[in-house]
């Protein structure tokens, strides 16, 4: 596939100038997107991970299109890949690394219903500091930094800045997972909280919906990877919002095995 963004040097200033990486990075997310939407098209095979997960062609393709993007744009920083991961291929990580899963919500990519996505983020101390999350089959693009903000561009290319909202009078917008929700869970946490309404959706589609302030609130039952939310986590903090443990401590990247705990998306 010809390559026409990243035909240059590394520029060593580059990780300082977030505004022109979190471009660029949009520019990587969509050409995996890309990847993805021509297997999409296809009578594609679906295997089986060693965790019972699936995947697919267009994961393995997806991923090599990224990380030979963030290898020639950051040399120095490591890249920490779901489907490497899989396969064994674990790098050491410091203060500063990338996460990515090149295909999040395979099982929503098997359904066709649409709703999977591209994420790339930049983890700093523990933070992910820059993200963007793309959905190819509705062109949806969302895309954060911190001291930056978070914006959305949508299929038509318009774009616009983002953020959370208020809670409204009438009540919290509940979004929960399509393919692995767990409704006693989410009814015992949701308690006496008014909810207006409850809507379902895959992939960290569920945490750009509360960042755009198309939804209030979002609760995680069940096994989760940091490369599955810190993308969504890095567009949500720069559109004001936080994901926290079910303490409301804030969730923290690069923990031995980079499993996460059950979590929060709050709004506000």
């Amino acid at each position: 596939m010809p390559d026409p963004v990243f035909n240059g040097t590394f520029n060593d200033t580059l990780l300082n100038n977030r505004a022109e990486l979190l471009k660029l990075l949009t520019q990587v997310a969509r050409d995996a997107g890309s990847v993805i939407m021509a297997v999409y098209a296809t009578d594609f095979t679906v295997r089986g991970k060693e965790d019972e997960s699936p995947v697919t062609e267009a994961d393995e393709k997806a991923e090599q299109v990224i990380v030979s993007a963030l290898r020639k744009l950051t040399p120095q920083v490591p890249v920490i890949a779901e489907e490497a991961m899989a396969a064994g291929h674990r790098e050491s990580v410091g203060d500063l690394f990338w996460l990515v899963d090149p295909l999040d919500g395979t099982r929503e990519f098997v359904n066709r219903n649409g709703e999977f996505t591209v994420n790339i983020a930049l983890i700093e101390n523990g933070v992910p500091v820059l993200g963007v999350v793309y959905a190819p089959v509705i062109d949806r693009m969302f895309a954060g930094a911190s001291e930056q903000g978070a914006f959305v561009v949508e299929a038509g290319g318009q774009q616009r800045p983002v953020r959370t909202r208020e809670v409204p009078a009438a009540g919290l917008t509940v979004v929960a997972s399509r393919s692995h929700g767990d409704p006693q869970a989410l009814q015992a946490f949701l308690g006496e909280r008014t909810v207006a309404e409850l809507r379902t959706a895959g992939s960290s589609l569920k945490i750009c919906l509360v960042a755009a302030g198309e939804a209030d609130l979002y609760p995680r039952f069940g096994r989760t990877m940091e490369w599955d939310i810190a993308a969504g986590d890095a567009v949500l903090r720069a559109a004001g919002g936080r994901l926290t443990d079910m303490n409301e401590q804030a969730m923290a990247y690069g923990k031995p095995g980079f499993e996460n705990p059950n979590f929060v998306v709050w709004g506000r």
